[in-house]
């Protein structure tokens, strides 16, 4: 198995999705609106149970190349949106995924955050050189995001994915780890580093390590 820590920050935090995640989850992804902007079109029920059960079976694959993970208020076990990192086949690049929170999230306005926390574990534990991402050319307000994540401006994908009977353009911004590494917060620091993470014997029983990519707001 290659679970993930729980990644801490100040505003919001990550951990691994759980069975008893599929309500928000099946909420998210059935939501006409939430989906607007998804890289993948709006499910029916069935459709999104599915694709739930992919992301719980993540963590028993070898080598782990996809990481979705649930987003949750501080102090609040309970997930609020989803975040993820796509490891890609070649090199030491990743892709952050998967961004999305539900309307009444306590964490909104804080989601460039759910990217940092995965961009410190990325750059840190997983021995990453490069983090892009990328969102529908149309969906403006995602740039600030991106900024606020760290991630610089780069290119348009034309036409990269096929939703709502229409091809869309993706703009890309990417971090190369020796910069983006000068400027993190000392929670990001900890998990870049590992310091952030309980020992195995830990209170909430979770592994310490691993054993070894964007829309909504």
């Amino acid at each position: 198995m290659s679970h993930l820590p729980e990644l801490h920050g100040e505003h919001l935090w990550l951990r691994e999705l759980r069975a008893t995640d599929l309500a928000p989850f099946e909420r998210i992804h059935t939501h006409p609106l939430l989906t607007r902007y998804l890289g993948v079109d709006r499910m029916d029920a069935r459709e999104a149970q599915d694709a739930f059960a992919q992301h719980l079976a993540q963590p028993y694959t070898h080598p782990r190349r996809k990481h979705t993970l649930a987003v949750c208020p501080p102090g609040q076990d309970v997930m609020v949106g989803t975040m993820g990192l796509l490891i890609e086949d070649y090199g030491r690049n990743a892709m952050l995924t998967s961004l999305v929170l539900l309307p009444d999230a306590p964490v909104r306005g804080h989601a460039h955050e759910a990217g940092r926390l995965l961009m410190a574990y990325g750059f840190g534990h997983l021995g990453l050189h490069r983090i892009w991402a990328g969102h529908r050319a149309d969906h403006l307000r995602m740039r600030e995001v991106m900024l606020a994540a760290g991630l610089q401006p780069e290119a348009t994908l034309r036409e990269l994915f096929h939703t709502q009977g229409r091809w869309h353009d993706v703009t890309t911004y990417a971090a190369l780890a020796p910069t983006w590494t000068r400027r993190i917060t000392p929670a990001e620091r900890a998990i870049l580093h590992g310091t952030a993470f309980p020992s195995p014997a830990g209170a909430s029983g979770a592994p310490a390590r691993s054993a070894y990519a964007t829309t909504g707001r």
